[in-house]
């Protein structure tokens, strides 16, 4: 998303267990936003010690119906089932940004978007996986509002960068400041 907005941004991956982490909030009963907090400012921090001086962006993205926390599904079958599980529900979307450097915190934006899926046929289902292929598997729920995705929905509420994944709009307005990216 970045690049698409005209940015150089290098993408580092970090060694993070996000299970772990959501298991913990669980346990703790927190909210859906501070495990989409913690994930990218500990997705940023360890990135930042590979990094000295670089402004660098974690990122997370959780999604919740009725109180059931979804990952990203492992195959064709967890996609199915998540999205038979949406089918028809108003789902939430979170999405967090942060942004270090050197260890040092320097923002944060949580944004959340509200999306109702259409009661659609288990027929229609396995065609849309079909058709979609293994792009389903690389977003939490199943599914790619850009694309074919936009399909499985009645209405969407919110920001669509947010629904992507990252609340970009007060992220390029940050970066401005801070000289990344054109007043």
């Amino acid at each position: 998303m970045l690049e698409q907005a005209g940015l150089n941004a290098v993408l580092d991956k970090p060694l993070v267990d996000e299970e772990e982490v959501k298991e913990a909030g669980r346990v703790e009963g927190v909210s859906a936003d501070i495990v989409a907090e913690a994930l990218a400012e500990l997705k940023a921090q360890r990135i930042a010690r590979r990094h000295p001086g670089a402004l660098v962006i974690g990122a997370d993205q959780m999604l919740e119906c009725e109180g059931r926390w979804f990952d990203k599904p492992a195959g064709r079958d967890a996609a199915r089932d998540q999205l038979l599980a949406l089918r028809g529900r108003t789902h939430r979307l979170v999405s967090c940004a942060v942004v270090v450097r050197d260890g040092e915190r320097m923002w944060h934006k949580t944004d959340s978007a509200r999306l109702t899926m259409r009661n659609f046929s288990e027929a229609f289902l396995d065609d849309y996986l079909d058709r979609a292929g293994e792009g389903v598997l690389h977003s939490v729920g199943a599914y790619q509002l850009e694309g074919l995705g936009a399909q499985l929905f009645h209405r969407v509420e919110g920001d669509f960068f947010t629904i992507l994944g990252l609340p970009l709009l007060p992220l390029l307005g940050f970066l401005r400041v801070h000289g990344v990216g054109k007043e």
